[in-house]
């Protein structure tokens, strides 16, 4: 399946990075955020990409016209001098893949942006869509398979609010009765992830919000549906957030990179073949 990316926003709350790169392109490690959801889609087969640009469209492009291989992977350097000089690849990221760049607009909100990359969808019955600033562990395939079941028209992933917030409930007079953590409440946020089918189109009036108007007709019409995930789930809206992302990485214990799991190829290289 083809998988679009939004990725034009501007990332005001990463004002630290924003400034000179859009938010797609925060560096987790040695590679953008975006490389890594890609690199997450790419583990389960699905590789042809249509990005959704907008701000800094030119520093997206940049990057994967002058794509480094060597950055995240071993290599032999031989023959250092001039024309003898070569470099054997022992690791590729990127192969294979396709990447669809399309300038959305400036100021385009999520629903417009998805309208402009229609024509780049025919003969697609479904695909997927993502924002570029979230990563998760969960299993790509039954995500996929939920909505297949469902026969509806979208299914989006719903997780646990990762932030440190606290639910408050009052009398009316104001006197606190609890105050508990919202991870421990049962309040489901809207993880992205999102799989439609052609018919999305035809809930979008030009201008519309995605997950404003038209997922409100979606429900009025019993045609939308949720896959929880309890799992690792995480968005990188604000530069605390980028630094909890990057000490996993540096740790080596982040659970989006199912691609160094052999259990995750596994699963991965079956639901490919299964056509997913």
């Amino acid at each position: 399946m083809k998988v679009v990316l939004f990725c034009g926003g501007l990332g005001l709350r990463l004002r630290e990075y924003s400034e000179n790169i859009p938010k797609p392109m925060v560096p987790i490690g040695y590679r953008p955020i975006i490389w890594h959801l890609m690199k997450y889609y790419a583990q389960f087969g699905h590789k042809d990409f249509i990005l959704c640009l907008g701000y800094k469209a030119d520093v997206i492009k940049d990057y994967f016209l002058n794509y480094n291989e060597c950055v995240s992977n071993d290599f032999v350097l031989s023959g250092q001098n001039g024309a003898q000089r070569k470099v054997q690849l022992l690791g590729k990221d990127i192969e294979g893949w396709t990447i669809t760049f399309v300038d959305t607009g400036f100021e385009a909100n999520i629903g417009q942006r998805l309208c402009a990359v229609r024509e780049h969808l025919k003969g697609e019955k479904v695909f997927l869509a993502n924002y570029s600033d979230n990563l998760s562990d969960v299993p790509l395939p039954k995500i996929i398979d939920h909505f297949t079941a469902s026969k509806k028209v979208a299914t989006f992933l719903s997780v646990k609010p990762s932030q440190s917030f606290h639910i408050v409930r009052t009398d009316k007079s104001g006197h606190v009765q609890s105050l508990d953590p919202v991870q421990d409440s049962d309040i489901w946020i809207n993880g992205g992830f999102f799989v439609f089918k052609q018919d999305i189109f035809d809930y979008i009036a030009p201008g519309e919000e995605l997950v404003l108007e038209p997922f409100r007709k979606l429900v009025k019409a019993g045609e939308l549906t949720t896959y929880r995930h309890e799992g690792f789930w995480a968005c990188m809206d604000t530069f605390k957030e980028k630094q909890v992302l990057e000490d996993l990485w540096v740790r080596g214990a982040a659970p989006w990179e199912v691609w160094k799991s052999p259990a995750s190829k596994a699963r991965a290289l079956q639901a490919a073949g299964r056509g997913t």
